[in-house]
């Protein structure tokens, strides 16, 4: 069994102790819990084990195996490094950091040990519909990516819930907005599906519909080279909400409608070969609407549906696993750089008005406009 540490016990925190006391995560058991908040030890009594108020006191007590670190997004990187310092597995929570450049020296840290299991929290990794997508592309049976859109605004929030805290939705605090609370998801599958982009230009609206600083919606557009590009949105102001994935292909396309159904059209030949033997009489039967749709495509459409909280619990069993088997993990934790350093390329891309380049990721520069806001803010302390 392995005993995990739970480095702060919120609302996800709390999740991944219930998860693990039901029994739904295979050959794992709370070791201990830490928070700032004496009051969670009341939690931690009532699973019999130790609760801590400085993690590093938990790392170093020996009452664990492994770690998650369930805390604001800055303190990711600086609590994986101390696990990984001691030998202790380590399972970040989404984002990995908040800026490329304190989580490129995590990273860094973990290369330095490679023994040591580092994983991520992308439970949407194990969707079963992303699984069967990621497996589809993978086999190259609709050709190469052509261009690909995801409109994601299922996440509206009031006024109320910017206002329940001070850190939230300021640079100093939570380090950004939508992109680095509700979107995080979003990006990793993005890219895990369509490929890293190369280039990224954004406009983003910084309390838009919110009195708050950081992002509220956001427009991007990204090049994933060869041609292929993609466009993202999202935002937290949209009531009635959308989420809908589409990936054009050589062969074929893809829609995702709610992350619950999948569309996938399959054509007959390279969309280019077809157009290369259509006549100028198929183009007039075509545009009097007398082809036959099948005669170019065929149609083929997936329902699926998931148990809450079953995803987290695959990521913790494989974490498990992991450290005891050598199990190859879900999500690497250093497979979390991709979605930090997009979410920074959309917003430096806004800041400075121009295109970003994120093959070679100007990092110290996102540092230095990042800081001259929380400079701005007054409330917090600049990064380095």
């Amino acid at each position: 069994m392995v005993r995990l540490g739970i480095i702060g016990l919120g609302a996800q925190g709390s999740f991944y102790a219930n998860f693990i006391e039901a029994g739904r995560v295979d050959r794992m058991t709370v070791g201990a819990i830490c928070d700032v908040d004496q009051s969670k030890q009341a939690r931690a009594d009532e699973l019999g084990v130790p609760f801590f108020t400085d993690y590093l006191e938990m790392l170093d007590s020996g009452a664990v195996d492994a770690v998650v670190t369930t805390v604001p997004h800055y303190l990711h990187p600086e609590m994986g490094i101390a696990a990984l310092s001691r030998g202790i597995p380590v399972l970040i929570e989404k984002p990995a950091g908040v800026y490329t450049k304190q989580v490129e020296e995590l990273f860094d840290y973990a290369d330095q040990h490679p023994d040591v299991t580092f994983a991520i929290m992308f439970n949407q990794r194990t969707n079963p519909l992303y699984v069967d997508l990621k497996a589809l592309i993978d086999s190259g049976e609709l050709g190469q990516l052509r261009h690909t859109s995801w409109i994601i605004t299922t996440w509206w929030r009031p006024q109320a819930y910017y206002d329940q805290s001070e850190w939230r939705a300021t640079w100093g605090g939570e380090g950004g907005g939508v992109l680095v609370n509700q979107a995080p998801h979003q990006l990793d599958l993005w890219q895990w599906l369509c490929g890293s982009p190369e280039r990224c230009f954004a406009r983003l609206g910084f309390g838009f519909q919110r009195d708050i600083v950081t992002e509220d919606e956001v427009n991007a557009v990204v090049d994933f080279g060869g041609g292929a590009s993609g466009h993202f949105l999202t935002s937290t102001n949209d009531l009635i909400s959308t989420d809908r994935l589409e990936i054009l292909f050589d062969r074929g396309k893809v829609v995702v409608d709610n992350s619950a159904k999948v569309t996938i059209y399959r054509l007959v030949d390279d969309e280019r070969a077809i157009s290369d033997r259509t006549t100028p009489e198929d183009v007039r039967l075509m545009f009097t609407g007398q082809t036959d749709p099948t005669s170019f495509y065929s149609v083929e459409e997936k329902e699926y549906t998931s148990v809450w909280g079953e995803q987290h619990c695959q990521v913790l069993s494989n974490f498990a696993a992991a450290i005891l088997d050598g199990a190859p993990l879900i999500a690497q934790g250093r497979e979390g750089i991709r979605g930090v350093r997009l979410a920074n390329a959309m917003q430096l891309s806004a800041w400075t008005d121009r295109d970003i380049d994120l093959v070679n990721f100007p990092a110290e520069e996102y540092l230095t406009e990042l800081n001259r806001r929380i400079a701005e803010e007054g409330k917090f302390a600049q990064r380095d």
